[in-house]
């Protein structure tokens, strides 16, 4: 029976009118081996909307999922390893951030190999680390809310995994200013090799 692999990403916001995680899926799926069954999502950027349908497809109790989204001030793969109880929308003061769920842990950490994987990208010669704040934005929601949900339902065993990949060359060409990039083919070259290179993991660990 072949395995089973959730792969999400984020729509356009803001000014971007196409998002890197987007870009990144698309390049990605011809990459993947036929072994895997490989179902994608692609969620809005929207704190309310965004929720019930990532723990709508968690449901599904995949083998892996795989959580896509787009980082603008690194042109590194960033593998994070921590999901904040912290909520913020961009442009607003530090005094309208919220919690994300309501006497929840303050966190949550991955149980995946994470340093392993940045270490084998980095001597495949595809620059990536070990990230500790996803920010307080709609990607660390994601992976926060991805790990809360798995607690709350342990007979769901869905590793989780969030990558922040950067902007792609062409998001950029026609803006002023200096931007931090990466190809969406070497981004999209970097997951495949995770997938490659993943053989399960145990579920989350509370912090």
């Amino acid at each position: 029976m072949p395995r089973r692999i959730l792969i999400t990403a984020f729509a356009p916001f803001g000014t971007w009118p196409e998002n890197a995680s987007e870009l990144c899926l698309g390049k990605l799926l011809p990459l993947l081996s036929t072994d895997f069954e490989v179902t994608t999502r692609v969620y809005p950027v929207e704190f309310v909307a965004a929720r019930p349908l990532l723990e709508s497809d968690l449901l599904q109790n995949y083998d892996l999922a795989i959580h896509l989204g787009q980082a603008q001030n690194t042109a590194r793969i960033r593998l994070e390893a921590v999901g904040l109880n912290v909520g913020s929308v961009p442009g607003r003061s530090e005094s309208d951030m919220f919690g994300l769920v309501a006497n929840g842990p303050a966190a949550y950490q991955s149980a995946l190999p994470l340093t392993q994987w940045a270490d084998k990208l980095r001597q495949e010669g595809i620059p990536a680390y070990v990230s500790y704040h996803a920010g307080t934005y709609l990607c660390n929601a994601t992976l926060y809310w991805a790990h809360h949900f798995l607690e709350l339902n342990p007979k769901l065993t869905t590793p989780v995994c969030f990558i922040h990949v950067p902007l792609d060359i062409s998001q950029v060409v026609g803006l002023p200013g200096d931007y931090l990039t990466l190809p969406s083919q070497m981004t999209a070259n970097a997951v495949a090799r995770l997938i490659a290179m993943w053989d399960g993991a145990p579920g989350p660990s509370v912090l």
